[in-house]
């Protein structure tokens, strides 16, 4: 291995170390560790330090073909002390930045959404409801007057032949009177039978079931 890719490797390494430390904050911003269940935090513990570990040997196969060194260790040790020490404050602040203006963004968007899709649509089916329903009120109250007029109108046109069957019924002799009341009172009793009947046969079905 020749000086100067010794030399790059030792950058590359130390760029990495410090990648690694802001990596990690990030990781951690992200992952609230104290309000997550503790088989997510594992999970997602070897999910990171996985791509991390792949991310360091792509880098240093790039750079000297994945040739293992012990500076390479210490050069990232070093990276990540250097970040520690001097970039960690900076970082973390611009990070919050960052999720501030994506979180401002995102709800300006939400609100936009909101102003110009839901609630326009929202106003629109609330209106169509209003008028299907004050169509069905209006279409029930036009039966209703309907009905009531066609009763009315019912009323009147037999109103005169009720007169009449009346006064012939006062013409009527007495005896052809008995007669009439006497058929009358046969058939309502005749009637009541087939009532009763059915009424028996009804309750000895549900017996047998």
């Amino acid at each position: 291995m020749t000086l100067t890719t010794q030399f790059v490797t030792m950058l590359s390494m130390i760029g990495m170390g410090a990648l690694f430390g802001a990596g990690l904050d990030t990781y951690q911003r992200f992952l609230k560790r104290p309000t997550r269940k503790g088989w997510i935090v594992f999970i997602n513990d070897i999910l990171f330090w996985l791509l991390q570990g792949l991310a360091v040997f792509y880098i240093l196969f790039l750079v000297n073909q994945g040739e293992l060194r012990l500076y390479i260790f210490l050069a990232l040790l070093c990276g990540f002390a250097a970040y520690q020490s001097l970039l960690k404050n900076i970082y973390v602040k611009l990070l919050e930045i960052f999720i501030s203006i994506v979180i401002s963004i995102y709800r300006f968007l939400v609100k936009v959404v909101q102003v110009l899709l839901v609630h326009p649509v929202r106003a629109l089916i609330s209106m169509v409801i209003a008028l299907v329903i004050m169509l069905v009120k209006g279409v029930l109250i036009l039966l209703k007057t309907a009905a009531k007029l066609v009763w009315a109108m019912i009323k009147i046109i037999f109103l005169p032949m009720r007169w009449l069957m009346r006064l012939i019924w006062k013409l009527l002799p007495k005896r052809l009177k008995k007669s009439v009341e006497k058929l009358y009172g046969k058939l309502e009793g005749y009637l009541q039978r087939i009532k009763e009947y059915v009424k028996k046969q009804i309750a000895k079905w549900k017996k047998k079931e």
